[in-house]
């Protein structure tokens, strides 16, 4: 087929073209810049689901699960805040993957250091609760986290009662041979930062007396520790 030259072409055809491009560029420039929107942490999925996923083998599955739930702050053209996130969520989805591999440390490790680091106290104490309940179900593996979730509680949040409470727990559950002495004997120290000097003094006394402190260096460590607090 034979094209027809443009001069062919009415003027007010061209002149209906032309204004009708001016318009598209206007339009197009009108328009806001696109956004990158955050999107929404989902609520895990049920246990189930997740062993029929895994085919049979969980651990890769919650080492996956795990690397994408600590990476979610970041998402294509927009990073978040982990205090944006709903840590009801976070709870969930920590709960999830420790069901999925019992013996992981590293969801425990996220939830004291990583999502119990936010500047929220609120949000520091929910993850540290759940550190406590979890430390519960494994006591003689899971203390360090706990024991740092004590630690937090005194120096960050200034809740020694809270700290104490985490201490008492490993001092009670985690009595495997693999839990150290200090961790054991922390009750005894954030005691004495609450003046509950007597206290103190009981459990001091009641670990010396007990035969499980065998090394002569921290014999003679808590001997003087137990004499500073009579003196005080």
């Amino acid at each position: 087929m034979r094209e027809r030259p443009l001069s062919t072409v009415p003027w007010p055809v061209l002149w209906l073209l032309m204004l009708g491009f001016c318009l598209q560029i206007a339009w197009h420039f009108s328009q806001p810049k696109p956004q990158a929107r955050a999107e929404d942490l989902l609520p895990p999925p049920t246990i189930a689901a997740l062993h029929l996923v895994s085919l049979g083998d969980p651990i890769p599955l919650a080492r996956a699960l795990m690397l994408n739930l600590q990476a979610f702050d970041t998402q294509p053209g927009i990073g978040l805040s982990y205090r944006q996130l709903d840590f009801a969520k976070v709870e969930g989805w920590l709960e999830r993957i420790l069901e999925l591999d019992p013996r992981g440390q590293y969801p425990l490790m996220v939830a004291s250091k990583v999502f119990g680091s936010v500047n929220e106290p609120s949000r520091q104490r929910r993850m540290f609760e759940f550190v406590y309940h979890q430390f519960l179900l494994d006591p003689d593996n899971r203390w360090p986290w706990l024991a740092h979730a004590a630690v937090m509680a005194k120096h960050r949040l200034h809740d020694l009662p809270l700290a104490r409470k985490y201490a008492r727990a490993i001092r009670e559950h985690a009595t495997g041979d693999n839990v150290p002495s200090w961790a054991k004997q922390m009750e005894i120290f954030i005691l004495e930062d609450m003046n509950e000097l007597e206290s103190a003094k009981i459990l001091l006394g009641g670990l010396l007396k007990s035969g499980k402190i065998t090394d002569p260096g921290e014999m003679y460590f808590l001997m003087e520790e137990l004499k500073r607090l009579e003196r005080r």
